[in-house]
Formats: structure tokens, C-alpha cells, sequence
């Protein structure tokens, strides 16, 4: 039986309000725009209407040559688009190039980056610097010359940060730094492990004693010098962005530093150096330009690919420690015959899922939207919930997964495919789940670890695990290598099993091996089919049940799902306890459960794309 309430009060959903402890940055809803001298009053009236709620500007001052050496005419329009989204009580911040930088005719003119500072580029190992015409992305246009940045180079250090003081100081909310990468990512780069400038090769050699460019044997994991190569580019990075944040901290205490990152937990990150793993801890968000390891667009993914984005969000979510991770995301890319709004919610639904902020950016690039229309309502009817997603969740009764950041610096392909697996295992078995790290072992409260490629382990994770076992008695479960043909499994059958509707031929051989080593749940239980994917919080005190439906997903042809109507929660809870239901899109509802065995068993109403329950005691 389902009470409906259509303007449901939001005591309702929230005890207290959590805004008043988190700030801004975790209840954005995000367009881009490009920032021009005249244009900001258009950018704030155009953000009203579609209900944006955290306005992203481009006019980069550090990444075009022009106006790295005079910032003046964009400085004035950073101040403009500030003070105008302020008077409209919205919020907006202003993207800038990390290590790249962009000379516009540079084939014509006497001067460019790179004709006026060659030593401050970054070279491959052979000495060939990171130079790049038009065409080679396309953000560079024909003519225009493209360079990437020893962040070592101490002159071009010094000025760089004396413009982030700068654009600080106008009174932007926020600093968004895009692309603080080495060149590995651009046809020909992505086995450079650059940079050898001579700046970077000196700065290694006085951390290390090490010479890069001789003793080094280049991309043998056996070597430990190149280990240690690894750890430097990585911690490299790292520092740049501490540094950023640093001055942005001291021309305006209140400005947020957020770095765009494209490589997830997987292989990308020690190669380019940017590990969100370790970014988390030095900027105040993070927008992930992740799209899954396959990189497709919402419109062309497999429910599969749904699934094991998720699972990238949800590790995201874990390095976050309780800051907001953005995901700027392209649900359309120009795919003929399929439906732009359906692919759009879609995307919304799962970042949500998640509780991730929602960026849904035209085709493949920052600014406009796919649909005005649809980004209006959903960012509208995210605003009038955004406590149900973006409030702190809290585990309840999790199964451990660890990740081990020097496995997947050293061994990715191996250990991500394990871990990944064990993820997917845990999510189409319904199983609350929460991913440990070094940095969040003594925090883990839950029973039993799943330790995934324990085998590769060094001695750092090994001494956190054995002080798990001795202090805490938390029992691990050393799975080996078993989940890494599970990536396999599923992309194999996971079409397939659609149209044979059971469960048991999914959850067989890898699965089966993960989960059946698990402690039984004494938590709150779900029961659905493995289409739908589903995570379990405490949210203001609530036990919160999330679930995300890729039944039926065809990747070019069929954005919209096939509803999920036979899901079942069973609750803990007592006489009293009352319970809510959130479909996307839809209005908070009062469901009457049974009780049974101790719990409160509720049908699940008919849903398409996703809805949260929740249990309020």
C-alpha cells in the first residue's frame, strides 16, 4: 500500500539541516559557459532558468599565451560574472589550464610559448619537447601552437601563481584547474612516462640521487628506480595542486580549488600522474571527466558500461573522505536515432546514485546542454531533493573492499580488475559495501575486508592489514586474482541474462566465489534482479537504500529502461519506524510495510530509472 503526498514537507526527509555543515561545493548542479567582457549578465539569467546552481566560466588566463603576459581585460570579467552570481545568490567559479598552454597564430607571429621559452616545456626522453600544432585535439585550432609545462620550471612557477592570487582576489567562488598532467595522453606520449626536461630530471635527482635519464630502465616495474620515477610524478602533481590551492587560500580564504581529472581509479592515473586518490586530500573538490574505462558517452553504453561507471563513482566517492566529487559528463555525443532526453536522465539518475553532483555538458565539450528543456526539470527537482543526495552517508554494516593505491601504481591491469570485479559482485548482490584505503583503515568499523590482489601487496598495505586483523579482529578475505575474470563474465552475459531474467546465471563461478565467503548480513536486506544496482547509507540518521535500473539499456538505441517492479527491502526496524519513497522525477511517498521476522518488508513501487527508500526509526 503507498500513501501519496505530492509536496511532502522536507522535515520529512532531513532532521536538521546539513547545508549549514557542508559547504556550496557539495550542492552544485553545473553548466558551463564562456566568459566574455560583456556577456555575464546572460550567463546568470541563462543559469536561472535552467536552474543552475554553480556556474562554471572559461576564459583562462594561464592556458593562452596572450593573457598569461597581460591578465587586465579577463581579470575585469572574472570580477563581473562573480559579483553578478552573487547578487543572484548563486555561485560560480572560473576554469584555468594546469600545465598547458595554448599560443593562437603562433605559425604567424614572432613569439610564442615555446619561441620565447623552450626550456620551460616538457621533453620525452629522447629531448623532444611537448610541442603540438592544430588538429592534434580538438580544442587546438589550425595555426595555433600547444605546449605542456615542466612544472619545475621555476620562472614560469612563479608567474603562474601570481595569476591564480590574481583571479582569487576578484571574488570567483571558486578556482577549476583543468589538465595538471604530464604529456602522456597525445598519439606518440603514452609510454613517454615524461617529462625529462632538465628541471624535472635536476628536482628527481636531488629527491633521489637518481639520474632519470641513465639509470633508469623506462617502464620495467621490476626496476626500483622506476618505481621511485612513478612515486615522484605522482607526488609531483600532488604538490602542484597543493600549491595552487595554497595561494588561492591566501588571496581569498573563501575560494575553492577543484582540479578536472580524467583518469579514474584505473592505470591512467600513475601515468599521467594525477591520482585522485591522492588530489583529494590537497584541493576542495574534484570534477571527474570520467566516462568508465571503455571512455564511451551515455548514449553508447552497454548496461555494462552503466554498471562499471558506477563502480568508478562510487571508488570516487570513497577518496572524496567528505568532499564533493563533480562528474562532468557527456550523455550525447551526436549518436543518430537516439533520444537526447532519455539519454540525459539517464545519466542524471546515476549520478545521483552515486551522490554525485550532475554536469551534463553539449556533445564533448564544457559549455550548453543537450537539452535546456531537461536540464531545467531535472535541475530543478534536484534542488527541491538535494538532501536525499548530497547529505553525508554514513556505513551501517559494510563489506570491506581495500584499495591499494602502490598495487595500482605498480600493477593496474592486475590489481583494478580484481577490484573492479569484486565491486560488481557486491553490487548485483546487493551487499552494502564500503572501499578502505590506507588513509581510511582506522575508520573502518564493518566485519570482514576483501583484500583483492593480496599477492602484489608491498609492505606499507600489508602492516595495515595486519594491525586491521590485531586491533580490530575484522576477518580478510584474501581473494587472490579469482574476481579479474568477472569483468569478462559480465560483459559476456550480462546482455544476455536480460532476456533469461534469473539471477542464478549471473551470480555463478567468480561471484560465487566472492560472495559466498561473506558473513551473513544482520542489516538491512535487498532482494531484486541484477539489473538493478543498489547502495546502502545512514543519511541524517536514516537507513537509505539507493538503486539505479539498467534493465533493458541498449547502447545507441534504447536509453530508457525497462521498469524494475519486483525489488523488495527488508528494514530493520520497530514499532514506529516509518518509510519513504523517492522515484526520479517523482514526489516523496509513504510506503506501508509488512512486518515479518523482525523487519519491515516493503515492495519496492514500480520504477524506471532510479529511487531511493529510506527508513526513518
Amino acid at each position: 500500500m503507498i500513501l501519496w503526498c505530492a509536496c511532502w514537507p522536507r522535515t520529512v526527509l532531513a532532521q536538521s539541516n546539513p547545508a549549514d555543515k557542508q559547504d556550496w561545493t557539495h550542492y552544485v548542479r553545473i553548466a558551463g559557459h564562456s566568459l566574455k567582457a560583456d556577456n555575464a549578465a546572460a550567463i546568470i539569467d541563462e543559469s536561472r532558468r535552467t536552474n543552475v546552481f554553480g556556474i562554471e566560466v572559461d576564459n583562462d588566463i594561464p592556458g593562452r599565451y596572450e593573457s598569461f603576459l597581460d591578465p587586465a581585460a579577463k581579470l575585469k570579467a572574472i570580477q563581473a560574472v562573480a559579483s553578478a552570481a552573487h547578487a543572484a545568490g548563486n555561485r560560480a567559479f572560473v576554469y584555468i589550464a594546469g600545465l598547458e598552454c595554448i599560443t593562437a597564430n603562433a605559425e604567424r607571429s614572432p613569439h610564442s610559448f615555446f619561441k620565447d621559452h623552450p626550456d620551460w616545456v616538457q621533453r620525452n626522453r629522447d629531448g623532444k619537447p611537448a610541442v603540438f600544432g592544430g588538429g592534434t585535439a580538438f580544442w587546438i585550432a589550425k595555426g595555433d601552437e600547444d605546449v605542456w609545462i615542466s612544472p619545475y620550471a621555476p620562472e614560469w612557477r612563479k608567474r603562474y601563481m601570481a595569476i591564480v592570487r590574481q583571479i582569487a582576489a576578484t571574488g570567483i567562488d571558486g578556482v577549476y584547474v583543468d589538465i595538471p598532467y604530464w604529456m602522456t595522453h597525445f598519439k606518440g606520449w603514452e609510454d613517454s612516462w615524461a617529462s625529462f626536461d632538465r628541471y624535472t630530471i635536476e628536482a628527481f635527482r636531488k629527491a633521489t640521487g637518481i639520474d632519470a635519464l641513465h639509470d633508469m630502465r623506462l617502464g620495467d616495474i621490476t626496476d626500483p628506480h622506476f618505481r621511485q620515477w612513478i612515486d615522484f610524478r605522482i607526488a609531483t602533481i600532488t604538490d602542484f595542486m597543493r600549491e595552487i590551492d595554497q595561494n588561492v587560500k591566501a588571496a581569498n580564504p573563501q575560494c575553492k580549488t577543484i582540479a578536472e581529472i580524467y583518469p579514474g581509479p584505473e592505470s591512467a592515473a600513475p601515468r599521467v600522474g594525477a591520482d585522485v586518490y591522492q588530489l583529494y586530500a590537497v584541493v576542495d573538490a574534484i570534477a571527474h571527466e570520467y566516462q568508465g574505462p571503455g571512455d564511451s558517452m551515455g548514449a553508447s553504453k552497454t548496461a555494462f558500461d552503466w554498471v562499471d561507471q558506477l563502480s568508478g563513482i562510487f571508488t570516487f566517492r570513497s577518496f572524496a573522505r567528505g568532499k564533493a566529487s563533480w562528474m562532468l559528463n557527456y550523455s550525447w555525443d551526436g549518436e543518430k536515432g537516439v533520444s537526447i532526453p532519455d539519454a540525459m536522465k539517464t545519466l542524471f539518475a546515476m549520478q545521483l546514485t552515486a551522490g554525485a553532483n550532475s554536469w551534463d555538458a553539449k556533445g564533448h565539450v564544457m559549455s550548453e546542454s543537450n537539452d535546456a528543456e531537461v536540464r531545467r526539470e531535472v535541475f530543478g527537482w534536484i534542488a527541491q531533493n538535494e538532501h536525499v543526495f548530497y547529505d553525508p552517508r554514513e556505513p551501517i554494516a559494510p563489506v570491506g573492499v581495500y584499495f591499494s593505491p602502490r598495487t595500482r601504481d605498480y600493477h593496474p591491469d592486475e590489481f583494478i580488475a580484481a577490484f573492479k570485479g569484486t565491486l560488481h559482485a557486491l553490487l548485483l548482490a546487493h551487499r552494502e559495501f564500503q572501499i578502505v584505503t590506507p588513509a581510511t583503515m582506522g575508520n573502518f568499523r564493518g566485519t570482514a575486508l576483501i583484500v583483492p590482489q593480496k599477492q602484489l601487496f608491498d609492505s606499507s598495505d600489508l602492516k595495515y592489514l595486519a594491525a586491521a586483523v590485531q586491533h580490530s579482529g575484522i576477518k580478510l578475505i584474501d581473494i587472490g586474482s579469482q574476481p579479474s575474470s568477472f569483468e569478462k563474465l559480465l560483459t559476456d552475459r550480462f546482455p544476455s541474462a536480460a532476456a533469461q531474467g534469473t539471477r542464478d546465471k549471473l551470480l555463478d563461478d567468480a561471484l560465487q566465489r566472492v560472495v559466498s565467503q561473506l558473513p551473513e548480513s544482520s542489516a538491512d536486506q535487498i532482494f531484486a534482479s541484477p539489473f538493478t544496482i543498489s547502495q546502502i547509507a545512514r543519511v541524517n540518521g536514516a537507513s537509505q537504500v539507493y538503486l539505479f535500473n539498467v534493465k533493458g539499456l541498449v547502447a545507441k538505441h534504447k536509453l530508457r529502461p525497462d521498469p524494475e517492479r519486483e525489488a523488495i527491502i527488508d528494514f530493520v526496524g520497530g514499532a514506529g519506524s516509518r518509510i519513504f519513497a523517492l522515484p526520479f522525477l517523482g514526489s516523496v511517498t509513504e510506503l506501508v510495510p509488512e512486518r515479518t521476522g523482525g523487519r519491515l518488508r516493503v515492495h519496492v513501487p514500480a520504477f524506471e530509472r532510479s529511487i531511493v527508500i529510506w527508513c526513518r526509526r
